[in-house]
């Protein structure tokens, strides 16, 4: 049944990305591209689509953590740091900085490889060259100079 409802929702997701035009990079690009308000280039559809993104999760996540344990899980795993570290500013710069560059972001990168363009199998495998590269220096905490809580347990 979880494997069924997972499959369901990742199809919506899909769905809703072809539609949206999430998974056109020139749709995206032409949204981040600000500079064309001026002109009237700028295409402001993807605003709404954020919108309604967020008005889902917060919804969704109202609705989920009013439940006494998740449906999946014995308990529900949320974060219980407050504070910024190098990896919360610098892991979304990256992302936004791709996001710019391609016009792609993880979901749609791979709803688009449905349409065999080049771009987005470039841009996924190096999504995922990327993903071994930060979790390779991740686990190597003298080449990240990042040093975790369970790194200070053995010391």
């Amino acid at each position: 049944m979880a494997i069924f409802l997972q499959f369901l929702v990742g199809l919506i997701f899909g769905l809703g990305l072809l539609l949206s035009g999430m998974s056109n990079p020139a749709k995206v690009l032409d949204f981040l591209d600000l500079g064309g308000i001026a002109s009237g280039s700028w295409d402001p559809s993807l605003a709404f689509v954020m919108a309604g993104a967020v008005a889902v999760t917060f919804a969704g996540f109202r609705w989920v953590l009013a439940r006494p344990q998740p449906f999946f899980s014995e308990r529900f795993h949320l974060p219980t740091r407050r504070g910024l570290d190098l990896r919360i500013v610098t892991g979304p710069a990256i992302f936004g900085i791709g996001w710019g560059l391609a016009g792609f972001c993880p979901g749609p990168a791979i709803t688009a490889l449905g349409f065999g363009t080049s771009a987005a199998v470039i841009f996924v495998a190096a999504m995922l060259a990327g993903m071994w590269l930060a979790r390779f220096i991740a686990n190597r905490p003298s080449m990240s100079g990042i040093v975790t809580p369970a790194d200070r347990v053995g010391a």
